[in-house]
Order: C-alpha cells, then sequence, then structure tokens
C-alpha cells in the first residue's frame, strides 16, 4: 500500500502538461492576420517607395505639391484638435458632473459622426455651403468661400473627429466620480481652481490619449475631405487625397514614398497612443490599490 500511494503522486508529477491547442491555434491565427494584413502592407509601401533610391523618394516627398498637402494636412489637424480638445472636456464634464435633460441626446450626436459615413458629411456642408447649397448665394456675396478651400476641409476634419476626446474622458470622469471636486468647493475653490487643480491632474493621461486618437484620424482622413476638397492640387489637397491623386497618374513610386510620409506619422502616433494607454493603465491600478 506504501509504494502504491507513494508512486501515485510520482506518476501524476511526472505526466506531461496538457497542451492548450486552442490557445497556440488562436495566437498563430492572429499573428497571421497581423502580419497579412498589417505588416505585409506596410512592407509593401516602404519597398515601392524605396523602389527607384532614395534620390527618387525624397524627390516625390519634397515636390512642392506634396510640401503644400503636408502644411494642410498639418493645418487641418492643429485647428481641429484643440477645437475638440475644449469640446470633449467640456462635453465630458457636463455629462459626468450633471445631470440636465437632454443628456442623453448629448451623448448620442456625440456619437454621430461614428454612424454617419464621412462622404455623407462631406456632401452636408456641400449642400450648406456649396454655391448651389442653402447658405451659397449670402457666401458669394460676402466673397467668403468654404467648399473647396481650406475652411470647408477644416469643417469636414472637425466633425469627423469630435467623438474621440469626449469618448475618452466621459467614462474616466464617470469612474472617478465627484466627491474630489465636492471637497474642493467645500474648501473655498473657485471652479477654475477646482478644474485646474482637481479634474485636470485626474483626467491628464486619458485627455492626452484621446488627443492622440483625435489627431490620428484627422491625418488620415479622405472620405468627407475629399468631398469638399474639389481636389485642387497644391491648393485643397491633404497628404492622402495627394496619395491618390498620384496612384490614380499612374506615379505609383511618388504615391508609395508620400505614403510612407503618412506611415512615419502614423508609427509616431501608435507610439504615443501606447505611451499614453500605459500611462491610464498606471493611473487605474495605482486608484484600484489605494
Amino acid at each position: 500500500m506504501s509504494s502504491l500511494s507513494v508512486a501515485a503522486p510520482l506518476t501524476v508529477l511526472n505526466r506531461p502538461a496538457p497542451r492548450h491547442w486552442g490557445r497556440i491555434t488562436l495566437i498563430g491565427a492572429a499573428w497571421a492576420v497581423f502580419v497579412l494584413f498589417l505588416l505585409l502592407p506596410l512592407v509593401i509601401v516602404l519597398s515601392e517607395g524605396l523602389k527607384h533610391g532614395l534620390g527618387t523618394f525624397f524627390n516625390a516627398i519634397f515636390e512642392p505639391d506634396a510640401i503644400a498637402a503636408l502644411k494642410l494636412t498639418l493645418i487641418a489637424v492643429g485647428i481641429s484638435v484643440p477645437l475638440n480638445l475644449v469640446f470633449g472636456v467640456a462635453a465630458a464634464w457636463c455629462v459626468s458632473k450633471y445631470e440636465f435633460r437632454g443628456k442623453s441626446i448629448l451623448v448620442t450626436l456625440i456619437d454621430l459622426p461614428f454612424s454617419v459615413s464621412p462622404v455623407i458629411a462631406g456632401l452636408i456642408y456641400v449642400l450648406l455651403f456649396g454655391a448651389q447649397g442653402a447658405l451659397g448665394p449670402w457666401l458669394q456675396d460676402h466673397d467668403i468661400q468654404i467648399v473647396f478651400a481650406v475652411p470647408g476641409i477644416v469643417l469636414a476634419t472637425l466633425f469627423v473627429t469630435v467623438p474621440f476626446v469626449a469618448r475618452e474622458l466621459i467614462p474616466l470622469m464617470q469612474e472617478q466620480g465627484t466627491q474630489e471636486e465636492e471637497a474642493a468647493r467645500l474648501l473655498g475653490a473657485s471652479g477654475w481652481q477646482m478644474f485646474w487643480h482637481v479634474t485636470v491632474p485626474n483626467i491628464r493621461w486619458g485627455l492626452i490619449y484621446g488627443v492622440v486618437l483625435c489627431t490620428a484620424r484627422a491625418m488620415g482622413e479622405f472620405g468627407a475631405v475629399s468631398v469638399v476638397s474639389g481636389h485642387i492640387r497644391g491648393v485643397t489637397n491633404t497628404l492622402p487625397l495627394h496619395v491618390e491623386i498620384l496612384y490614380n497618374e499612374y506615379n505609383h513610386v511618388a504615391a508609395f514614398s508620400v505614403a510612407s510620409l503618412l506611415l512615419a506619422l502614423a508609427l509616431i502616433i501608435l507610439l504615443l497612443k501606447q505611451w499614453s494607454e500605459s500611462r491610464i493603465n498606471r493611473q487605474r491600478h495605482s486608484g484600484a490599490e489605494e
């Protein structure tokens, strides 16, 4: 009996661990999708852009129309992101800190750009501000051009990027509650003091994360901007539209070279996104431990 009792645990200990074939299969499938649909296209973009050497690559990037497209992209980002930052913080503050009539409608409107096609959004701006639109005659009388100009591109970019900052901050501020703000108010803090010294430190990493997502969306926007831009070369083309024009002209090397520039900007934003996301997770873990 003693030999059997000793042998049984030994048999259990010497038994090989079961192989988790399901987990291995899922991990392998995930990596296969990543390589096939993400990594391989990136490699193709870089290889095609460098197909004729670094000289042709940099000539395509520093060509005047490409520089103009880059400047317009940065202008659209530089205007739309700060405006969405202000709107996102204000909307998240209202939704998370107060109860008011129409709150659910406000949340629904914030999510509206997620459900409306960007092309439809651009068409709406054309119907409003175009020459034959509702406000077109008045704009023409006052020599104001919205569509097929920089203001239309900024408006289209602003519309498609509205939700990102707000949707990142709303759940974060709801999770934090209102206790700290109420304590600051009881201690005599004013509204601005309460905002800058209590609210902003608590939401700063979520705010940065939302701004990063908003910037990425603004830089890569194509549909809405394509409708309102008019594709005026060197004037109303952003980087994605410039890539499309080059590709349609069968100038594939230049198209992939400019696309490589967009790829580099996207990788920088991806690194910022990962950094801000890690900071958010660290803040949540530290809050949970407290």
